[in-house]
């Protein structure tokens, strides 16, 4: 019988995910999503190539259950960010402040590089992940509109148009943040 680490077998489960979820990105640190091997995985994360399978049937599994967890981290901590922001200026600041100092981590950036590579399927349970952050900007830009605090006249059109500003390089994160303010109508002299 193999040995349970952890207090019960809920934790021990979650112990062998969040190795492999560590396996995962140092191999994709390393090499590309197509070179990685279930194999691998396992190794890299001192389990044996039949734990792995428990766990996760495939490649696939393992990238759905990655952004899976790193969505739940990233909302938790946005959420903690939010919570006490009083107006929908306050919470679009942090929302984009927020997204930049933690956007790098989110999801490692895994791109066309890897999702271009998954199945149908895989694509559209990542694709709840992003509609779940979505869902927070969604929000504050609608209660932004009905304050009067937004002159958006399109929230789904904003939508993409604010999280497109998201990812800059070498821009510093106030620009960024007076930008996006200033896309949605908030004056410059705005708190």
């Amino acid at each position: 019988m193999p040995k349970i680490t952890g207090e019960s077998l809920s934790a021990h489960r979650e112990h062998i995910r969040e190795r492999v979820f560590s396996a995962f990105v140092d191999l994709i640190g390393e090499r590309s999503f197509d070179a990685v091997t279930m194999a691998q995985l396992a190794s890299r994360a001192g389990v044996g190539r039949t734990t792995i399978y428990h766990h996760f049937p495939d490649k696939d599994a393992v990238v759905v259950a990655f952004a899976s967890h790193e969505t739940n981290r990233y909302l938790d901590d946005l959420h903690g960010v939010l919570d006490d922001a009083g107006s929908a200026t306050e919470r679009l600041r942090r929302y984009v402040r927020h997204h930049l100092a933690e956007g790098e981590q989110f999801h490692l950036g895994l791109g066309p590089q890897v999702y271009g590579l998954l199945s149908d399927a895989s694509l559209r349970e990542i694709r709840e992940h992003v509609v779940a952050v979505e869902a927070v900007l969604r929000g504050i830009l609608e209660d932004g509109v009905a304050s009067g605090e937004f002159t958006v006249t399109d929230v789904a059109a904003v939508l993409p148009l604010v999280h497109a500003c998201l990812n800059p390089r070498q821009v510093p994160a106030e620009s960024v943040v007076a930008f996006v303010l200033g896309g949605v109508g908030v004056p410059l002299s705005a708190p």
